[in-house]
């Protein structure tokens, strides 16, 4: 049984944004809006500070399509991180987990979409059945973490807010996965999409709305209109803190509470504090002096470490905000990936040699990286899980990662890369200089001077290093291809994996994993595209993900992760350079309830989502 301890719940304060519309009768009072049990948040359990209504926070994106960070940033989840990482029970007033087989998904009664439909199971429903299961909606079917071992569940709705999912096997993830920062959204507004379905509407009506939409078919209809991560749709009701208030893309986007969201604090006041969000879509280059001018209220998209003495020079010139330095929770800030599927065999043999890759970590020179490029505020180290998690091991941090040209030396000639050329540059079976490729983003600027750095210390060693910088789907598309000989990209994106996540980016079922693309692809496809894993502790690993998948309990869960971390400091399947390198957050002065400190995250964290925007608000007082 997962439910929270709850609390009770306080007398409850009508919005004074709404107030108008109540008074009017355009809108219920607030007790009617909220669920029967709505979330209570005890700020002050967690050392927040109650706040107050109102205000418009400012923000900035660099792509429209970027509009998705306000699902991101505002984090309503069937089931969430807390502070702590821990999974709650959020948008559910509880869920119940029998041998990571069975999960019973218990709605609030009373739960209102933000058009004040009620939420129920039938959302889930229609999702289900008339989504997930469409052949011309999800041609794929559903979503790959309901397959584990490519089972199906069994979905049942008892009654109006009772959702039971069932496996035959376990399906450990399935939890896990709600929390997402792009969460997978296993319920749909019925009552809005029903408009769109073949099997709801009338074909006239429907017919002619396709028409109206210049697209070919129902199916392509809504599939448009049902973008729930996107949130570029201002009809389609959400549950999240905000809701779109402006039709179209501008290059100003309005969101405005929703008057339906289910989490109060405990002086009866509805959250969001804050009424509005303004998102502003700005040029990548313009974000940080944009915030220099106090352009933003609450900013770390877009802003790296460089941008950090334009901040900082904005404050002490009188700027109306202060700059945090958030670590972030990647494994690693730069990471280098050797590819093991390269199409070219000789260099793939070389590149599947442990002593080869032992021996480039070796040649790295990691504490003059971070001298250079973070005025040693990161944490020079090979890729492995940050202390946030209780898998560290500070030696699979050290492993291979103390810069020693001499040992380098050695391990290159122990794997038979003994001749040189006469400028010093090892030479391959072949006769071919061992010039080794790595092919870039072209996005970040510590990326290159970091190589830059690396070209020197590799030369030592006799290695030439040869930077391409690409743009990232080109980049990504001839990694996967077997085109790349290397690349450099982030670290795992979870640097702090608990028990229950799900371990896919440390074997090998992921293409996105830029070392093993094709074993990816052959586990993903099953079987029909890529290559089996054919080198032993690949093949180790694999079978330590599907020890993961069985386990009934976190003991066996905790220790198959163990491994698979040692593993991966042994094989050097990723070089790791430095991580927790620090992510500036530019914060409003009157904006209170942002963390002092912080991991700056992707998944899990969803960046400010786990941190509870919905939490923050504005105030003069200190």
């Amino acid at each position: 049984m997962i439910p929270l301890a709850a609390l009770a719940v306080p007398p409850l304060q009508e919005t004074l944004f709404w107030q108008a519309e109540v008074s009017s009768g355009g809108l219920p009072p607030v007790q009617d809006r909220l669920p029967k049990v709505p979330l209570v948040v005890d700020l002050e359990a967690k050392g927040r500070r109650l706040g107050t209504q109102g205000g418009t926070l400012r923000t900035m994106v660099t792509r429209s399509k970027d509009l998705r960070q306000m699902v991101v940033y505002g984090y309503a989840r069937l089931v969430g991180f807390d502070e702590a990482y821990q999974l709650k029970a959020d948008i559910l007033e509880s869920y119940e987990v029998e041998a990571n087989r069975k999960f019973t998904l218990r709605l609030r009664p009373g739960h209102k979409w933000s058009d004040g439909h009620p939420f129920t199971s039938a959302d889930f429903d229609y999702w289900w059945n008339d989504v997930a299961n469409n052949t011309q909606l999800s041609p794929s079917g559903p979503p790959d973490f309901l397959r584990p071992g490519g089972e199906l569940p069994r979905v049942s709705f008892p009654d109006e807010v009772t959702v039971i999912f069932e496996w035959n096997r376990p399906n450990p993830r399935f939890i896990e996965t709600l929390a997402l920062a792009r969460p997978p959204f296993i319920f749909r507004p019925a009552h809005f999409l029903k408009q769109f379905h073949e099997k709801y509407a009338d074909p006239a009506t429907l017919a002619e709305e396709v028409d109206d939409a210049r697209v070919k078919s129902w199916a392509a209809l809504h599939n448009k209109l049902d973008n729930m991560y996107q949130f570029d749709n201002s009809e389609l009701p959400t549950l999240q803190p905000w809701v779109n208030a402006t039709d179209g893309k501008k290059i100003r986007q309005i969101f405005v509470r929703n008057p339906y969201f289910h989490r109060i604090d405990t002086n009866g006041v509805q959250l969001p504090y804050i009424d509005v969000v303004e998102m502003e879509i700005v040029a990548p280059g313009l974000v940080a002096a944009k915030a220099n001018a106090g352009e933003t209220d609450l900013q770390g998209r877009g802003l790296d470490f460089r941008d950090i003495s334009i901040l900082r020079k904005g404050e002490t010139d009188g700027g109306n905000y202060r700059t945090l330095l958030w670590p972030t929770g990647v494994a690693s800030q730069i990471a280098i990936y050797p590819n093991l599927n390269y199409n070219d065999g000789v260099w793939r043999a070389v590149l599947r040699d442990v002593r080869v890759r032992r021996a480039l970590s070796l040649g790295i020179d990691r504490n003059t990286i971070n001298q250079a490029l973070y005025f040693r505020l990161a944490k020079p180290g090979a890729m492995a899980v940050l202390p946030q998690s209780p898998f560290f091991d500070e030696a699979n941090r050290e492993a291979w990662a103390s810069y020693d040209p001499t040992g380098a030396n050695a391990l290159l000639d122990e794997a038979g890369l003994d001749q040189r050329d006469r400028d010093g540059i090892r030479k391959l079976p072949d006769g071919r200089r061992m010039e080794l490729v790595i092919e870039t983003a072209g996005e970040r600027q510590e990326v290159e001077n970091a190589l830059q750095i690396i070209t020197d210390t590799w030369r030592e060693i006799g290695v030439k290093l040869v930077m391409r910088p690409l743009d990232r789907d080109i980049l990504r598309n001839r990694v996967y291809a077997g085109s790349t000989m290397c690349s450099v990209w982030f670290g795992w994106d979870n640097g702090i994996p608990q028990a229950y996540t799900a371990p896919d980016f440390v074997v090998p079922r992921q293409q996105d994993f830029l070392a093993w693309p094709k074993w990816g692809q052959f586990y993903q496809t099953g079987g029909t595209a890529g290559e089996p894993p054919d080198m032993a502790p690949a093949q180790r690993l694999m079978e330590l993900g599907e020890q993961w998948d069985m386990a009934e309990d976190d003991a066996t869960r905790s220790t198959a992760w163990r491994e698979m971390l040692k593993i991966h400091a042994d094989q050097i399947y990723g070089i790791g350079i430095l991580a927790e390198a620090p992510q500036p957050i530019v914060v409003n002065k009157r904006l209170r309830n942002v963390p002092e400190k912080a991991l700056w995250a992707w998944d899990p964290g969803a960046h400010f989502g786990i941190h509870r925007p919905d939490e923050f608000f504005f105030a003069d007082d200190g």
